[in-house]
């Protein structure tokens, strides 16, 4: 009877009625929700939140002839968990009462977007250890309320800060990286040198604009834009020219979750990966497509075909430029006297993304990631997704659908297309948090450019989008290729289903990346 109410109440859009419901929706979780376990306070060491990219050791004897077992490999090349993902480990009731709420999710979202009571404290405190079940927006809620309980008896204070509006960023170095990470959660007062003015909060706004792009600087050799979209960025792994780099990606570390921390936003965008260690995820192979598209098309075929077919012996081993000088490391011990065959291919590509996105940035990263979990610790921030997370410290944007829609391109579509006026009905119906999301699923990232949807980069230069037929089954998802700009969309049969698959696959994004 409830969960029909519910189902009316999510058709109506009634808010009041909503509200009217809300105690029994809150009685059924009591009564429902199977009690939490009580756990030990967490303690946030150094070790436990950099686990993630420690340094695996290399195997001591002749077993790296023997490859990885198939089933250890899995879970890098199968599809990630989707938010609607429910373990079959959990008893049987769990996962009834989970499917509940899931089915349910956008009154339960309504619900605690009007409620007043701390999510952890309420009678939806078992949604705590689903979190994926939230909205962008109400896990935002719960997370600025756990930041709040963590410095519960924290003594803030106003710290100045003094820097030269030409060299913001070192000079921000020298003022902040010997800080405690108590001192950098106090309220930072900026003073630019020379200049007359107080802080009401604008010297600090355009404080974070400047440092946020000057941590981009060519000149401190940090970080390097992605050769898969030319606008997101990654760490440089030649960073070490810089003597000082590990000591500055600590700090720019700090920087990042200060301010998320200080809600405010950076004008920075990231790959996919980079997001993913931030948040403790593992990378996948996947991953690679918006890093090195050509690489990862090499590994797509790979996989796909029989390795005699390659033309060439493959080895267990890599090439690494750096400064003009060409290097051959191994992927694993006495690698590049190890053949690459049909048994150990999946290995092969496995070792290669870890190296490319993990190890060859592996001291950069453990530096990064250890000034932001200062700030903000791994269990908390690990609640977003990856696009969440962007969004979190880029901010939503403003998506201008006209102008998206007259720098368009079609293959085997035309504008007149009913499936794409349903398309761009459907866009236009979404509200701003989907749209930025929609940017993200074709495009890689949420960054709107700044000269409109003319000037959209993909990994050969301006690359406008465009929308492609997929005459597959109108049962799968649109999925997208994000070095091209590109959504493959089925000629679905009603804009209803259109609208519903598209609304899907977004919200599903670790699953919709094609591969081409």
């Amino acid at each position: 009877m409830l969960g029909e109410c519910l189902k009316e109440l999510e058709e109506s859009h009634d808010q009041h009625a909503v509200l009217v419901l809300q105690p029994a929706v809150e009685a059924f979780f009591l009564v429902h929700a199977t009690e939490r376990e009580s756990k030990p306070p967490v303690r946030d060491t150094r070790e436990s939140q950099l686990s993630h990219i420690k340094d695996e050791p290399p195997p001591l004897s002749p077993a790296p002839l023997t490859p990885a077992t198939p089933s250890s490999l899995d879970p890098f090349f199968s599809r990630e968990p989707s938010s609607m993902h429910i373990s079959a480990n959990l008893p049987p009731d769990t996962q009834k009462f989970l499917r509940f709420a899931e089915t349910h999710r956008t009154v339960l979202n309504q619900i605690l977007r009007q409620s007043t009571t701390h999510l952890a404290d309420g009678p939806f405190a078992v949604l705590v250890d689903y979190i994926r079940i939230l909205d962008f927006d109400v896990k935002r809620k719960y997370f600025r309320q756990e930041l709040e309980r963590l410095d519960e008896g924290l003594r803030k204070e106003d710290m100045a800060v003094h820097v030269r509006r030409d060299h913001v960023f070192e000079d921000s170095y020298r003022e902040l990286h010997r800080k405690s990470p108590e001192e950098m959660k106090n309220r930072l007062y900026i003073v630019f040198e020379g200049e007359e003015g107080q802080d009401a909060g604008g010297l600090l706004r355009e404080w974070y604009m400047i440092i946020s792009r000057e941590m981009f600087n060519p000149m401190y050799a940090l970080f390097r834009t992605s050769p898969g979209d030319r606008v997101t960025y990654t760490i440089n792994p030649s960073s070490h020219c810089n003597p000082n780099h590990l000591s500055y990606f600590k700090f720019v570390g700090r920087v990042v979750a200060k301010a998320v921390y200080d809600n405010r936003l950076l004008e920075c965008y990231f790959t996919r990966s980079f997001y993913k260690h931030i948040l403790g995820k593992s990378v996948r192979y996947t991953d690679m497509e918006s890093e090195d598209y050509h690489f990862y098309q090499g590994l797509v075929y790979l996989l796909e075909n029989d390795v005699s077919t390659l033309g060439y012996e493959l080895t267990f081993s890599t090439e690494v430029q750096e400064f003009g000088v060409c290097e051959v490391r191994d992927l694993k011990l006495n690698g590049a006297n190890i053949l690459v065959t049909e048994e150990n291919k999946k290995e092969y590509v496995h070792l290669v993304c870890q190296m490319k996105m993990t190890g060859a940035i592996r001291k950069q990263l453990a530096a990064f990631l250890e000034g932001f979990y200062e700030i903000i610790p791994k269990r908390l921030i690990s609640i977003f997704t990856e696009q969440e997370l962007e969004l979190l410290i880029s901010g939503l944007p403003t998506i201008d659908i006209d102008d998206l829609k007259a720098n368009t391109e079609y293959h085997k579509y035309q504008s007149s297309s009913i499936q794409i006026q349903w398309f761009w009905r459907a866009l236009r119906s979404f509200d701003q948090a989907d749209r930025a999301k929609f940017l993200q699923f074709v495009t890689g990232t949420s960054k709107v450019p700044l000269q409109g949807f003319a000037a959209l980069e993909g990994m050969n230069g301006i690359q406008k989008f465009q929308i492609h037929r997929d005459d597959r089954s109108t049962d799968r998802l649109p999925s997208a290729h994000t070095c091209f700009n590109q959504l493959d969309l089925p000629a679905y049969e009603s804009y209803e289903k259109l609208r519903h698959m598209l609304l899907l696959a977004i919200q599903e994004c670790s699953e919709g990346f094609g591969l081409a």
